[in-house]
């Protein structure tokens, strides 16, 4: 059962409970330490928010920049009706969050009140905007350092591969260690902008334009109106400041108990630092009356203005650098729950549900690092091929979450629910509204390819979910299964010569076994014929108690001649059950894997592929060279 599915009684609760243990034992006190604080969520799971400041305002002032200067005036109206929505859905996640606090969501929220159909697409939505996040974030901090150290440029792409690789590497120590490492980095950058806005405030004119001196500008001429569609545009591209608002609500598991209460702080504080910042830095853009340039950022222009082309103007730089870089951890952190939570409901392979040590989901790591890898290579490097692809799967499920929470208000009626629905009401009409904008306005630009993928990945999710189902009835999950009863065991031993392998494997099959019959294939050239001929005569020698029965191979093919004699027995006797005991050689050092033959690899293949019969891999553990430990036992006895 889903782990979403069992909210369900708690749904709707204002304050969630706590779900600790009064006295955790050992092991949970353990795991509990894994787990993230208020303040280290903030760290791991709010960098992407945070690191839109660097282009939030941006895309407000490029859009603005169509109507010339009296267009940017605008900046600070647009920012003021984002931070409102900004406001809402942290309202709206605060609200799921202690809905359900076992994560997932805009997916627990779509699942419960809107239907499968729906979830599904909101996890699609998300998936695609966390994949994309990675991209976008690696490709903008690499694009940033490349601005300042351009000789560098040419190597963007082994930069964001190395970010990557970093990054992944980071996660797999698990996401405590992650939010340890990005505390800093996290603290420098919002520190530094806090320092420019306060100090911008205070100044009435630019004490510096030396980053914006000699680059075009890219202000329109002779234009002296805004319309409502500008305005409009300019509104939905702000809106790339939101993306990372969900991650808190998506990985609720994450948080030390209680749980729930953690989650609700991080998702406030983080809506208030990213509110504060992108209205103190609209404020800076028409204080200075600041006009976008080729080639220079806007925060560059604006630390520039506030604090001078001095050091200070580096450290945001630096910080702007590494944050954008690191900004992907956001979606390390809520994308390997979600998955883990689609894993639960059958709609991905049960893989990406297990936890590896340090709470970590090992495979959604890997699975987000691959896919983030592919879309860096097919970009090159650049982010402004996969900027326009960028948000539009956020959107979708901000609209998809507002709307199923209107339908929680509804069924729960707890008190002042009118209020909550109107509010959630009001959040779904502007992000619905931003969804449609932003995927009309660059549905050239590439957007195509997130209208195409959702849907091919709700396709996917579903063909996963009739798998299991029809995996779920032949095994006849959830029904009593017959009485177990005891029936004739049979055991083939292949074998290619005699060895202390070939004894350790007819022992565990004669303990395994009612019969035990060893098997070896016969080459039919000449060298083949003198190998087996010596392998009899030894057999006989030896004389194990256990029947030696060549195969022989017309075609040099190794597994096809025992899945013959596999199936023989199996026509011949029907009520047996037939057990291929495959002895294999496990080497002291994993180098020396390179020097195997992999004949049981082909064996076990063949008959998996070809029979019913069981396949048992025995592995025999070399240990330390006997000579050598000697050796090293009386080197050590004379020190």
């Amino acid at each position: 059962m889903s782990m979403v599915a069992n909210t369900d009684e708690r749904a709707g609760s204002e304050e969630p409970p706590d779900t600790g243990a009064a006295h955790p034992t050992p092991e949970e006190a353990a795991e509990e330490r894994h787990r993230l604080t208020a303040a280290q969520g903030l760290a791991a799971l709010s960098l992407d928010a945070m690191a839109s400041v660097a282009y939030g305002p941006e895309s407000i002032v490029l859009v603005l920049a169509a109507a010339g200067a009296h267009g940017l005036g605008f900046t600070l109206p647009v920012t003021l009706a984002i931070a409102a929505l900004l406001a809402v859905l942290v309202a709206s996640y605060r609200q799921v969050i202690a809905a359900f606090p076992d994560g997932g969501g805009s997916y627990a929220v779509a699942k419960r009140h809107l239907g499968r159909r729906t979830s599904l697409v909101t996890a699609a939505s998300l998936v695609l905007d966390y994949v994309l996040n990675v991209a976008v974030s690696v490709t903008a901090g690499v694009a940033a350092l490349t601005s300042a150290f351009p000789s560098l440029y040419d190597q963007r792409l082994w930069l964001c591969l190395a970010v990557l690789v970093v990054v992944t590497a980071v996660n797999l120590r698990g996401i405590v260690e992650s939010a340890k490492w990005f505390m800093v980095p996290t603290a420098v950058f919002v520190g530094s902008i806090l320092v420019l806005i306060a100090v911008g405030l205070f100044r009435s004119a630019p004490v510096s334009t030396e980053a914006a001196a000699g680059h075009a500008s890219v202000l329109a001429d002779n234009a002296t109106t805004v319309g409502a569609l500008l305005l409009l545009k300019a509104f939905a591209a702000g809106c790339s400041a939101l993306t990372g608002v969900e991650a808190v609500a998506n990985a609720v598991p994450s948080f030390r108990v209680p749980r729930a209460k953690r989650a609700q702080r991080t998702e406030v504080a983080l809506g208030a630092l990213l509110g504060v910042m992108l209205i103190g830095l609209s404020v800076l853009i028409g204080r200075f009356h600041l006009q976008p340039v080729e080639g220079v950022t806007v925060l560059a222009q604006l630390a520039d203005a506030s604090l001078g082309h001095n050091w200070a103007f580096y450290v945001v730089q630096f910080a702007t650098v590494v944050l954008l870089a690191l900004a992907a951890n956001t979606s390390f952190g809520g994308l390997p729950v979600l998955m883990g939570l689609l894993a639960r409901d059958n709609y991905l392979p049960h893989v990406f549900g297990l936890k590896a040590d340090r709470q970590v989901h090992r495979h959604g790591v890997l699975a987000l690092a691959a896919v983030s890898a592919l879309l860096l290579v097919f970009s090159g490097g650049d982010v402004n091929t996969l900027v326009p692809l960028f948000a539009i799967g956020v959107f979708v499920g901000f609209t998809i979450c507002q709307v199923g929470m209107v339908r929680h208000w509804r069924l729960e009626r707890s008190p002042k629910w009118r209020g909550k629905a109107l509010l959630n009401g009001f959040g779904a009409v502007l992000t619905g509204v931003s969804a449609v904008v932003v995927t009309a306005t660059k549905f050239t630009e590439g957007a195509w390819l997130i209208v195409l993928a959702l849907p091919l990945l709700v396709l996917a999710f579903e063909a996963v979910h009739r798998a299991y189902g029809r995996i779920g009835e032949r095994l006849e999950l959830g029904r009593v299964p017959e009485a177990p009863r005891r029936c004739h065991s049979l055991v083939v031993v292949p074998v290619s010569s005699l060895s202390r392998l070939t004894s350790k494997a007819l022992t565990a099959a004669v303990s395994l076994g009612d019969e035990v019959v060893a098997v070896t294939v016969t080459q039919p050239d000449a060298e083949g014929r003198r190998a087996a001929e010596s392998l009899r005569r030894d057999w006989e020698l030896w004389n194990p108690g256990v029947d030696l029965v060549e195969l022989p191979a017309p075609h040099r093919a190794l597994g096809e001649p025992i899945v013959s004699y596999v199936r023989e027995l199996a026509d011949r006797h029907p009520d047996n059950r037939v057990t291929v005991l495959i002895p294999e050689v496990e080497p002291a050092h994993v180098w020396q894997r390179l020097l195997q033959n992999q004949r049981g690899a082909v064996v076990a293949h063949a008959v998996r592929r070809d029979t019913d019969a069981v396949i048992c891999r025995l592995r025999f553990r070399l240990g330390p060279d006997p000579e050598r430990a000697g050796k090293a036992g009386k080197s050590a006895t004379r020190g």
